[in-house]
């Protein structure tokens, strides 16, 4: 006879309750080291020159004397152009040597010379 008889629903059985903690919070991030302070000798010092015999820099005429530029290979060279007066040199005029954005990681002469030369503003 159940289906006879009334419907006794079983009353709801509570949760169990578990008490909240808080989350510590994240560490603080601790900020970078500071890069050593280039040396004395100026921005080329830690990295190694160029070598003129690197694939990169014989496909651009790279010597590290402009004097020595193939003019029939780069007949477009502009005369007292050098790496010094480049554009993409990194270094200063009293730097006999720096880095070049065409060849990351490593210095040019400043008396150098290749066939991406562009007139520094």
């Amino acid at each position: 006879m159940a289906a006879c008889s009334p419907k006794v629903e079983s009353p709801p059985v509570a949760a169990e309750q578990i008490p909240a903690t808080p989350t510590p919070p994240a560490p603080t991030p601790r900020p970078a080291p500071s890069p050593a302070p280039a040396s004395a000798s100026g921005p080329a010092a830690a990295l190694p020159m160029l070598d003129e015999g690197d694939a990169q820099a014989k496909s651009l005429g790279y010597v590290a004397d402009a004097a020595r530029a193939d003019r029939t290979r780069f007949p477009t060279l502009v005369a007292g152009s050098r790496c010094g007066n480049c554009a993409l040199y990194r270094g200063t005029d009293s730097d006999s040597a720096a880095p070049c954005q065409l060849f990351p990681g490593r210095s040019v002469a400043a008396a150098g010379w290749c066939s991406a030369w562009a007139k520094k503003a």
